[in-house]
This record gives C-alpha cells, structure tokens and sequence, in this order.
C-alpha cells in the first residue's frame, strides 16, 4: 500500500529561454509529488539549473506554483526564467 507521502506523479517539464540552455534540453519527464521536490530533481539531473531555477516561475497545468503546489494528477510544468522586455 502507497501512502500519499510518497506517491508522485510524472509530468512533463518544458523549459523556456535561459532555463532551456542551462537544462541542455527543451522538454523532459519527471517524477515527484510537489514543486519542491521537482525543484530539487530538476537541479540533481540538470545541475546548470542551479543557477536559473530559483529566479523562474513555474506553471502547472498553466498555472503560477509555489513549492507547495501537488503535482498528483499534473501534466505539464513550465519553467519560466524572468524575461527582460514586454
């Protein structure tokens, strides 16, 4: 039996501009329960991220998360670095 504090849900992550380069990809799967520990996969797998990820904004499912957003049930993450401009 699985409890909810460790089940996790794939989702696809799509990363954008900056955050695209440093990942060296432009879209990956990934496991994890929350934005937290997505977070914390995203920079053990991609460790250029490190630098990127703490100023990016994170869409699930189109919409803004915090560390604390669920991904159980999530499609999609996008990895949003700050864009200069309008």
């Amino acid at each position: 039996m699985t409890s909810s504090a460790t089940t996790s849900s794939t989702v696809t992550v799509r990363f954008f501009a900056a955050a695209e380069e440093a990942a060296g990809t432009e879209a990956g799967s990934y496991s994890a329960r929350d934005v937290a520990v997505l977070r914390d996969t995203l920079i053990r797998t991609h460790p250029d991220l490190a630098a990127v990820l703490p100023r990016c904004a994170l869409l699930v499912d189109g919409v803004r998360a915090d560390d604390t957003t669920s991904l159980i049930g999530a499609a999609t993450v996008d990895v949003l670095p700050p864009f200069a401009g309008g």
